[in-house]
């Protein structure tokens, strides 16, 4: 006779003693130095939507112009910080366990800015009492995030699942900008996700942008030749760079990075993080 099936458990191990030790202390130096920062990443994640997943990282987002003072900070305690991609990345470590110190992502897009810290809500994390990312910009940076290792798609759907009600949706779509159908493209995969719970999406943000869409087909394509593929994924559309002859749309004036920045981004890709 066959066992019935017994779901795998997928909850997470409880933080090892020691990366919890120094997470806590590294945001208690910050706080004590009245540097301003968002807790992000999983964190973030769970709450928001309760779904836990420790890692052997935290994510904080800071403004670009605080970075400098973080490793200061960071390092003047004894930890090892440094700059790793000069674009959008710090870190901080303590053997095995590292703080990212996110000022940006790594398209170049979405800098963190003083609305990020308009809109965070406050949460205790490791019981220390922090301003968390708001739920806007984590859909808004997840949203980037389609790299064949990593897909964020689906943080991203149980974040509309639990949290479609209280999202500023006119703030949303404000943030996507030109980027509209990238918004777009996850929305409606969530309705195919979760096909009994599409109307967590309302109508007129649909409506809106089906319309941008609508009037998008009526007009005659762009004539140059960019690939906004490399927005999505800094390997998977090099090809078209290196050999097609198409423009990267991360490069200035265009997009937000240097010639170096995406060399120094790309060089990484072989590199184990």
């Amino acid at each position: 006779m066959d066992t019935p099936f017994s779901a795998p458990d997928t909850s997470p191990p409880p933080i090892d003693p020691t990366g919890r030790s120094f997470y806590c202390h590294g945001l208690t130096l910050l706080i004590d130095a009245r540097v301003p920062f968002l807790v992000g990443g999983a964190y973030a994640l769970e709450c928001y939507t309760g779904i836990s997943r420790h890692t052997k990282d935290l994510d904080i987002f800071v403004r670009p112009d605080d970075r400098d003072r973080i490793i200061e900070i960071l390092a003047s305690a004894g930890y090892q910080a440094d700059v790793t991609y000069p674009h959008w990345l710090a870190k901080a470590y303590y053997g095995e366990y590292f703080i990212d110190i996110i000022f940006s992502s790594g398209n170049g897009i979405c800098a963190v800015d003083e609305a990020w810290f308009e809109h965070a809500p406050r949460r205790d994390i490791l019981g220390v009492p922090v301003l968390l990312c708001p739920i806007e910009e984590i859909i808004w940076s997840k949203s980037f995030v389609l790299e064949r290792e990593r897909y964020d798609g689906a943080d991203i759907a149980h974040i509309l699942r639990v949290c479609s009600d209280r999202l500023n949706w006119t703030r949303l779509m404000d943030r996507f900008g030109a980027h509209w159908r990238v918004l777009l493209s996850h929305l409606v995969l969530f309705g195919f996700i979760y096909p009994a719970e599409r109307s967590r999406i309302p109508d007129w943000v649909m409506q809106r942008l089906l319309a941008l869409l609508a009037d998008e087909l009526r007009s005659a394509p762009p004539s140059e030749r960019l690939c906004q593929g490399t927005l999505l994924s800094r390997e998977q559309y090099l090809t078209d760079i290196m050999r097609w002859g198409y423009q990267d749309a991360r490069l200035q004036p265009k997009g937000r990075m240097t010639h170096e920045n995406i060399a120094h981004w790309t060089a990484a890709i072989d590199v184990k993080e």
